[in-house]
């Protein structure tokens, strides 16, 4: 079921008829076409820049709102969208990134291209994550390598705007990188690597960077620099506006104005901010010129506040409710969290790549160490005597080799054919991965951390909760929580701290 809220400037004239230029209140997006499937209606992202919105559906498929009438983008199986001033890239669940836009098409900016195709190390194409900033796209690889293509007239891409102004072709940034961050209006980067340590480049005319005193008057940050004084806290978000910065940590700090609340999502446009919370709030400040604060004026404001929300459909869970700011407009909707297994194989990868989780170890032709998760492998293969014939097989690779066997047995995804004969005895390849996270999700005896909620006790295996949400990822990893499988009441939590599973 489709529920989607708009206020800010009213680019929808054909959608959002008999409204004024200024949308200063809250009010209901209805799509075009209402003879759809409910199923195919559902959204699964909104992401707004300067001259374009895409809406993304469960069904993996998109449709593009510019000032032409809106169009059905003719890519399937889409996994992520992300809109820039005039750029757009859109990942899709194979691991292909296509984009358009002046400088990645300067013939053709209207159409898309296979911009993963172009990296240069073919071993290097398989993506995982896409962010787009104002002129310039990023790309995550699944050997962890950051990307960029696009404008560099502010250093964006981490390298000397006078020696490189822009590029049709990514070029490769940084490695060891978990996580990309930019924004649809911003001019500046964030790269944070599997340490957690973060840098940082591009524009910081307004000191957006973070970088301190002694870099204030540097307008262009030319080279990607490590960012000094990062709180201990697990970052697990970073917005970026044009003028400013917002890093969201899991932290055991409690500010103000989050006392007995938590921060469910936080979105950035070009000059304001909402932040969805717990408790059904969506806090706004910032520029409200076109009325995209949604407090029923145009009156911008330098102090956080609360605006009223109309009654929802699903009110009763706001945490399958997702904040997405475009450039002078802002969107809430409804999009299930987690509603299925979809992305399982991903967040396997993704699990695979924090070696803390760790607890077996394998070794190389070299004598490199390799570590794996022993529950999911006894899941995966047949049973305790595969683990051994797995070692062998380690034992006669290549860290690069044995690195893609594991990815191949977590994802049941054939990276390499020659290594998949030589490893499929062992894969339980009739078996899908999402009855393998059932059957540990169902498994008495892996729910080894107990959740106490409104007087009533929740079993999880803590493997999911730490796949599954940001919140409790964040919480396992702090530096300062007690890693026992301990109760812990966290009675004020919404249901987005519960994995849909």
């Amino acid at each position: 079921m489709n529920e989607c809220l708009f206020f800010g400037w009213n680019k929808f004239p054909k959608l959002i008829k008999n409204e004024p230029n200024k949308i200063t209140k809250p009010i209901q997006f209805k799509f075009e076409n209402e003879n759809e499937n409910e199923n195919e209606k559902q959204i699964k992202q909104i992401s707004s820049g300067g001259f374009s919105t895409i809406f993304l559906f469960e069904n993996g498929k998109a449709i593009e709102y510019s000032k032409k009438n809106p169009s059905k983008i003719q890519i399937e199986n889409i996994q992520k969208v992300t809109v820039g001033f005039e750029n757009e890239a859109i990942l899709t669940k194979e691991g292909n990134v296509f984009a358009k836009g002046k400088v990645i098409n300067p013939e053709n900016p209207n159409e898309f291209i296979n911009i993963s195709s172009l990296i240069e190390d073919i071993n290097d194409r398989v993506i995982k994550d896409v962010v787009s900033g104002a002129y310039s796209t990023y790309l995550l690889t699944s050997n962890q390598n950051a990307y960029g293509i696009g404008s560099n007239y502010w250093g964006q891409l981490g390298f000397d705007s006078e020696t490189l102004e822009k590029t049709e072709k990514p070029i490769l940034m940084m490695k060891n990188v978990s996580k990309i961050f930019s924004g649809n209006s911003s001019n500046h980067l964030f790269l944070l690597n599997s340490n957690q340590e973060l840098f940082v480049c591009g524009y910081n005319g307004d000191t957006q960077v973070g970088l301190g005193e002694s870099r204030k008057e540097e307008t262009r940050i030319k080279k990607l620099t490590k960012i000094q004084n990062i709180p201990k806290g697990k970052i697990i978000d970073i917005q970026c506006g044009y003028y400013h910065s917002i890093i969201y940590e899991f932290t055991e700090i409690k500010s103000s104005l989050f006392e007995n609340d938590n921060i469910l999502e936080i979105s950035v446009g070009f000059e304001h901010t909402l932040i969805l919370t717990s408790n059904s709030k969506l806090i706004v400040f910032g520029n409200n010129t076109y009325g995209q604060l949604g407090t029923g004026d145009t009156n911008n404001q330098t102090k956080s506040i609360q605006i009223k929300l109309p009654e929802l459909r699903f009110n009763e869970d706001i945490s399958n409710y997702h904040v997405s700011c475009g450039y002078f407009s802002s969107f809430l909707y409804y999009s299930p969290f987690l509603s299925s297994f979809s992305n399982i194989e991903e967040d396997l990868i993704k699990l695979f790549e924090r070696k803390e989780f760790c607890n077996i170890s394998f070794k190389t032709k070299n004598g490199e160490i390799i570590k794996a998760h022993k529950l999911i492998l006894k899941y995966r293969l047949k049973d305790e005597n595969e683990i051994e014939k797995l070692k062998e097989i380690i034992s006669k690779k290549s860290i690069k080799e044995s690195n893609q066997i594991f990815e191949m047995i977590y994802s049941n995804r054939i990276i390499n054919p020659k290594l998949y004969l030589e490893i499929k005895e062992i894969i339980n390849s009739n078996e899908k991965i999402e009855e393998t996270m059932k059957r540990i999700y169902l498994n008495e005896n892996e729910k080894d951390f107990i959740i106490e909620r409104k007087e009533k006790e929740y079993k999880f295996p803590k493997l999911i909760l730490i796949m599954r949400s940001e919140l409790y990822r964040g919480m396992f990893l702090s530096v300062t929580e007690d890693k026992s499988n301990k109760v812990t009441d966290y009675s004020e939590l919404s249901n987005k701290s519960f994995p849909n599973i």
